[in-house]
């Protein structure tokens, strides 16, 4: 994976687990915040943290920004500071640029102003902790539309030992198999698109793509 340089915009909860995640995954962070506290608190993790007001131009090209290839403004309940630094970061020429939007109307500007994505980050934990109590064995949900999910499912007892040949996940159940997470004595491993010869572990994880109707029977045969 090439190493790609980020900075993260707003040091609170959802700011700073994406850049703590960011720096552990080996890329350069410029972590900015107004909060003093805030920035010392990762100021041994990223590669570099920074007080200012990021709605200071002057500051933030000072910090380096506009030499960064992804910047995420993570700016908390204040709207107008978000959409002011989105149209900073914008005139700085950063190529890619991710903002945290509160409400709908908040990110239909922030799309206006040219973010190359928009994230609504409690709403889409909702929707996911929605989806874990209607399907209990869900472990992880990744919602592609209104119909269509990525979900990750434990192996069913039914599943082990056989092949995924043997199996017909797809004809039998109407889902695709993309990728299969084992644990191993060095770790955990992930096979993606696995061969139909691959034979089903117990404690596989199952990363399984189709219509939500049809992740819902198989988690009633999970509880069977």
């Amino acid at each position: 994976m090439a190493k790609r340089s980020f900075a993260v915009i707003g040091l609170g909860r959802f700011g700073s687990a994406m850049a703590t995640t960011l720096a552990e995954l080996g890329h350069e962070v410029i972590g900015i915040d107004s909060d003093e506290e805030k920035v010392a608190r990762l100021s041994d993790v990223v590669s570099q943290a920074v007080q200012l007001d990021a709605t200071d131009e002057k500051a933030i090209k000072a910090a380096g920004i506009q030499d960064v290839d992804v910047a995420v403004i993570s700016i908390g309940e204040n709207i107008e500071s978000s959409l002011l630094v989105a149209m900073l970061v914008k005139d700085l020429g950063i190529p890619t640029i991710v903002a945290k939007a509160i409400t709908p109307l908040h990110g239909r500007i922030l799309e206006r102003l040219g973010v190359s994505r928009v994230i609504f980050p409690e709403r889409d934990m909702g929707v996911r902790v929605a989806h874990s109590l209607v399907v209990p064995n869900v472990l992880d949900y990744i919602e592609l539309s209104r119909d269509f999910s990525i979900v990750e499912m434990p192996a069913p007892p039914e599943f082990v030992g056989r092949t995924l040949k043997e199996l017909a996940l797809r004809p039998k159940y109407g889902l695709t198999l993309i990728a299969i997470k084992r644990a191993k004595a060095e770790g955990e491993t992930t096979n993606v698109a696995p061969a139909a010869e691959e034979r089903i572990e117990e404690g596989d994880v199952l990363s399984l793509l189709g219509p939500n109707e049809r992740v819902s029977q198989l988690d009633a045969l999970l509880r069977k």
